[in-house]
């Protein structure tokens, strides 16, 4: 289950990767690009990752048996809030009939966006101290 949700991340991660790059172009629209046309795919995979991130990550919690179970829960809370959030940006964009340069580089912009990556880079990070480790799960007790 640690995977699948790495695997969202993932997801998320390249398409935000992939907006940066495509924000410094300045194309009016994607309409007639092959970036364009990976753009509105990277976009698609990563609200379709978005829309179960806090799934993928609540079954985490529960089949890795992270702990403390408590502070995990806590987060997903964050986590729900921040996907949500970020789902109805991406969503908004894709809805576009053109999506432009400038456009792409407001989302990579906005709050939403950038709070939810940074939910992403702590539990990826979590997962990857989770999956590495044989022995009992890693308490934040020092």
């Amino acid at each position: 289950m640690l995977q699948k949700l790495r695997d969202q991340c993932d997801a998320i991660e390249k398409c935000y990767e992939f907006m940066l790059a495509y924000a410094a172009q300045g194309l009016p629209g994607d309409a007639g690009s092959s970036s364009g046309e990976r753009l509105r795919d990277l976009l698609r995979r990563a609200a379709e990752a978005l829309s179960g991130l806090p799934g993928a990550y609540q079954a985490a919690i529960n089949q890795a048996n992270l702990h403390p179970p408590e502070k995990h829960h806590a987060f997903l809370s964050v986590l729900r809030r921040d996907a949500g959030d970020a789902l109805a940006a991406v969503d908004l964009v894709l809805a576009q009939p053109a999506i432009s340069s400038q456009l792409i580089d407001n989302l990579n912009a906005s709050i939403h966006l950038r709070a939810l990556l940074t939910d992403l880079f702590l539990i990826d990070e979590i997962a990857k101290l989770h999956q590495s480790s044989a022995g009992p799960a890693i308490s934040p007790e020092i």
